[in-house]
Parts: C-alpha cells; structure tokens; sequence
C-alpha cells in the first residue's frame, strides 16, 4: 500500500509541476492513498468534519418526505421511479432515507428502484455494510454511463458531493490584467505552490468577473473553477428524462463569488475538526473542499435542457419540507432530540449558513 502523498511526490518527479485539480484528484481519490479511500471514520464528531447526515437521521427523513411526493407525481405519469444517490460516503443517508420509505410510504417503497453511484470498490463495501438491511432494494453501479440508469425517471440527488470535486485554483495578475493558474510542484520533498501559464484564452475555463471589477481587482487574487463538477452535472442531466436533479452543498452564485472577504478563495482543508489553508500539508489524510459555483451548475443543467425550480438556503428548504410534512400528519411533532437535529440543520452558527440547495427538473 502507498503511504499518503507518495502517489503525488511520484507523479511529479515523472512529470512536472501538475495543476492543483490534479493534486487534489490524487489526494482526495487514488486508489490505496486517497483520503476517501481509506478514511471510513472521517465524517461525525470523531472524525475530521460534520455532515448534514451525521447530525442524526432526521436529514435523510426530511428527503425521503419531499422524494415520496415527488415519485408520486411520476407514478401518475407511468415512469419507473428511481432513485440514484451520487457520493453516498458510508450509505447512511441512503439507509435513512429507505427506512423512513418503508415505514411511511410501503406501497411506493416495495415499487422504488434505489440506486448508488460508486466508482469506489472500497467505498461500495462500507456501503453493503450499511445497507444490510436494505440489501434487496439497493442496486450499484460505477458510473453515469451504465446502461441500468440509462432514460431514468425519478431523482437524481447528491449531498457534499460536488464541493470535493477537482478545482482549478487560478490567480489574478494584476499588472498583467490576466488570470493564471497554480499548480503543485516539489522542492526538495516539500510540495509547494508553483504559478503556472497564463489561462486567459483557455476554453475550460469560464470566469464570471465584469471588466469594472477585473480592473479594481487585487493582485493575486484567487478564485476556483470547477469544470470536473459542471461536467457531472451535464452527464447527470443527460440520463434524466422524467423527474430531478437536486444538490445540496455549500457555495454561492457567480455574483457571490467576488467577495473581499475571499481574497485567497474558499479552498479548505479539514483534519480532526480544525480548518487549515495549508492546502498541501498532509495529501490523503486531510479533506479538501472549496464552494461550489451553483450559478456555473446551474447554467450546466439548463443548456441540457433542464428548467430551474429552486435555488434556496438549506434551511429554507428543509422548513418547507417539514411545515408540509406536519400538515400532512408524516410527523406529529418532532421530539427534542429532532429539535436539536433541526436546529443544527438550519442555524446559521452551524449548517445552515452556506449549504444551499438547486433543484432542476425535466
């Protein structure tokens, strides 16, 4: 097995400086030496960071509530009703989010088909794991291309999954009015930060800054691009004939992302619930994530011909859910330990300030 980081020193002493996209890929996804590869534990209060699913299993309740009157709607129009969760970690949301089917909605339950996207063997064992209980009612598949989710009707859905994919970090040079990009090279055994080409003209790259700020903008200015989340997000768009695609994450809109508060960007990393910009300390044994750009994602899913339906905070989303939900007699009341699940949920102190929800449909 690689030690963590020994993939990243190879790569570049074969080949140069590599992009940070590329480094993050490394650090976040290789087999053996990747921190999602062999860092099961990482996510809850002994781990590196809290999710939504973490806080408890009212998350996965408050889904389950909107998906079910969704996928009634696709029944009235006589489409198979899928579900396909993209990045299901340990499959815990995925095991909350049948449970509450089976106990609420058996009917629509014993009809669902329950998809995980997983490219990870590794990641596919913890999620059998989990999922014993629902082992019949789960299927597996490693990518958007198999032909089992192929002209899907249902819900495409991912939760903290686009924020952990490969971004570009790109810098502003303000004596020469363009944007470079920084890369990951090696100085002695330290990795370091290396400014790379000028990516001006570079077709992957589509940056949403207006000429008046670009000329008041602040050397060295830094900014992430995500064209790895864009692109799953079209391949999303294209398998969906019937129903929604829905994230839920952290991030902000085009005209969001220009922030004085934000001169070195949103990149983070996370070890052991501390948050560190020393982005390159530690490859594999520490998460990497930066906001997601959900205007960028959004423009993605509507050039696949998807219509917008919502674009709200996390709190206000799950506050409908619920409101709906009590009128409608799926929860009585919420007990105090969901009080307490809710209030973490949709604090701005905890995760309600910068996780949003896109909602697009066909």
């Amino acid at each position: 097995m690689k030690m963590p980081g020994e993939n990243i020193h190879q790569e570049i002493r074969c080949h140069g400086a590599i992009s940070f996209a590329r480094f993050m890929d490394l650090a976040l996804y290789s087999p053996e030496a990747g921190y999602y590869e062999n860092q099961q534990g990482n996510v809850g209060r002994h781990g590196d960071f809290i999710t939504s699913v973490s806080v408890g299993s009212l998350f996965g309740e408050l889904l389950a509530c909107q998906f079910a009157e969704w996928l009634e709607a696709l029944r009235v129009r006589h489409h198979p009703m899928r579900i396909i969760e993209a990045g299901a970690h340990d499959g815990k949301l995925a095991a909350d989010i049948l449970k509450w089917l089976q106990i609420h909605r058996e009917k629509l339950f014993s009809e669902i088909e329950y998809f995980i996207l997983e490219p990870s063997p590794i990641r596919q064992g913890w999620q059998r794991e989990t999922m014993k209980k629902h082992a019949l009612a789960v299927r597996w598949i490693s990518g958007m291309t198999d032909p089992a989710i192929q002209a899907s009707g249902g819900i495409v859905f991912s939760n903290e999954l686009l924020d952990a994919m490969p971004v570009h970090r790109l810098g502003w040079d303000a004596e020469a009015k363009a944007w470079f990009e920084w890369g990951v090279t090696l100085a002695g055994e330290t990795l370091v930060w290396m400014r790379l080409q000028e990516i001006i003209h570079d077709s992957r790259f589509a940056i949403p800054a207006p000429p008046e700020l670009l000329a008041v903008l602040p050397d060295g200015y830094t900014i992430e691009i995500s064209p790895a989340a864009e692109k799953w997000w079209r391949e999303a768009a294209s398998i969906l004939v019937d129903g929604k695609l829905l994230a839920i994450d952290y991030g902000f809109t085009s005209g969001e992302q220009f922030s004085p508060s934000r001169i070195n960007g949103t990149l983070r990393a996370y070890h052991q619930h501390h948050v560190s910009d020393d982005l390159l300390m530690r490859p594999g044994e520490q998460d990497l994530t930066a906001h997601v750009n959900f205007s960028a994602i959004q423009k993605a899913g509507e050039e696949a011909g998807l219509k917008t339906e919502n674009y709200c905070p996390q709190p206000q989303f799950l506050t409908r859910i619920l409101s709906a939900a009590v009128r409608q007699g799926d929860f009585a009341g919420l007990d105090a330990r969901q009080i307490r699940q809710f209030q973490t949920l949709t604090h701005p102190e905890h995760l309600g300030r910068a996780f949003h929800v896109l909602v697009q449909s066909r």
